[in-house]
């Protein structure tokens, strides 16, 4: 049985006194002012933290957890607050552990190539690091100039090179953590194998801060590619598109990015693109393929002539890095347009089998007309993974919005999807779990929560109710 959560003390002139002592005078934040930018994520949620925590070492994580258990207050654990869930959201009245101060990149190791990195590291200046060095360390989340390691560690987060490359969980080879209850312990490898006992790494990977603080990662490293070609490509039908991309996959090609645009996103950006017709397309593609020089170039063009046999209205290369660094700026500023444009903006993701997406997006007509909202599908082509942004006129729509998001997962669900790929459950998406997950899957997963968690003090309200 999983019991409720406990109620929970509010931070009193002791305990603040006692998390002052444990922590240091430096390592607080308690100006309502400055609280203020903790208190909420790149979501609409927004909730005030008593007070934070700024940790520079694995010793203050373990002290601040050890006082919540005796003090019975919840801790929330936070990276850069870059998430799309609310998973960094306090619970009112708790305490922020903001890892972003922990931000060293401890080694890189070009003889095994592997990475020891603090959870604060931002993602891009560990792939700088990296690149520096000849290596290259693949995962890219759209968010990767401002999210750091940690974060993505706590949600497993993807990007565009993920069709080739994988997610963030399958670079972690192992991490320390410090858990709930105070202890700290170190999970997984430095090698490219291992099989000892149960892969506490990969739970801990993706659980959303509500198993433990991670404090330290071991990361896999591999070659960094010689050469990285581009190509955009218009598309009169969004079918065809997608028909281009499985031709383009059981072809056996790999490319190392493989994005999609539907024909809103393209109104909303195409004056941003360096050629005509963007704006008359129905759906646009953005292709990377990385390796040895002239090998992706003919890559490229194969794939390219693919594209073109399956109705490609033109195909567009990208020969130099302003070139290809001006593609994805484009890609970067649907979100953005979508925000500034919009008065309510959801950003959901959902995975659909990739044979699917394009039956699964033209549905979407239909439940913007019935519940009253308009939406953008761009996203991942090569797996699947489509970032809805579901947008409405009026914040007063935000039940009625709700309604809609809710038919929109039931549509991927129904086609053999699932209702995140990316952004994980949170605040945002918990309502919703129960579409995905049967009632046993549930009740385990609570109890492991309770094993690691007993007196549920880190992250509550997150992923469960």
């Amino acid at each position: 049985m999983f019991y409720s959560s406990p109620p929970y003390s509010p931070i009193t002139p002791q305990i603040l006194a006692d998390i002052r002592n444990a922590v240091g005078e430096g390592a607080l934040i308690e100006d309502p002012a400055k609280l203020e930018e903790y208190g909420k994520d790149a979501t609409d949620h927004h909730q005030m933290p008593a007070i934070v925590v700024r940790a520079v070492s694995a010793a203050q994580v373990q002290a601040l957890l050890r006082l919540a258990n005796v003090h019975r207050f919840p801790v929330t654990p936070r990276g850069l607050g870059t998430g799309l869930a609310g998973g960094s959201v306090p619970s009112p009245g708790g305490v922020v552990l903001s890892l972003e101060r922990m931000n060293r990149i401890l080694s890189i190791d070009t003889d095994n190539l592997i990475a020891v990195v603090e959870p604060g590291v931002i993602n891009l200046d560990l792939k700088k690091a990296a690149q520096s060095k000849g290596l290259f360390y693949p995962p890219d989340p759209a968010s990767l100039e401002t999210c750091s390691i940690g974060g993505n560690a706590a949600t497993n987060a993807g990007g565009p090179a993920c069709i080739k490359y994988g997610t963030t969980r399958d670079y972690v080879l192992g991490l320390e953590a410090v858990l709930p209850t105070g202890e700290i312990m170190e999970m997984g490898v430095q090698t490219r194998k291992g099989v000892v006992g149960y892969d506490l790494t990969h739970l801990m990977v993706g659980s959303e801060g509500t198993l433990g603080v991670i404090t330290r990662l071991i990361l896999k490293l591999i070659p960094n590619p010689v050469s990285v070609n581009t190509l955009v490509v218009l598309f009169p039908e969004l079918s065809m598109a997608m028909k281009a991309v499985t031709s383009i996959l059981v072809s056996g090609h790999m490319p190392s990015a493989l994005e999609f645009l539907d024909r809103r996103c393209l109104e909303l950006v195409g004056d941003l693109l360096p050629f005509e017709g963007a704006r008359d397309a129905a759906a646009l593609l953005v292709l990377e393929v990385d390796g040895l020089p002239g090998i992706t170039d003919r890559e490229l063009e194969k794939i390219g002539e693919i594209c073109l046999e399956n109705g490609a209205l033109d195909a567009f290369f990208a020969p130099d890095s302003h070139k290809r660094s001006q593609m994805w700026e484009v890609r970067r500023q649907v979100s953005v347009r979508i925000e500034r444009d919009w008065p309510l903006y959801v950003p959901e993701d959902v995975v659909v089998p990739i044979g699917r997406i394009a039956d699964f997006v033209d549905g979407l007509p239909a439940l913007e007309e019935l519940y009253e909202m308009k939406i953008y599908s761009f996203g991942h082509a090569g797996d699947g993974n489509i970032h809805v942004s579901v947008t409405a006129e009026s914040r007063d729509l935000a039940g009625k919005v709700e309604e809609g998001i809710r038919a929109v997962l039931a549509r991927a669900l129904s086609m053999g999807g699932t209702i995140s790929g990316e952004h994980g459950i949170g605040i945002a998406k918990k309502q919703f779990l129960p579409m995905e997950l049967s009632t046993e899957s549930i009740r385990i997963q609570k109890e492991i929560k309770r094993i690691f968690d007993p007196n549920m003090i880190l992250n509550p309200g997150k992923i469960f109710d």
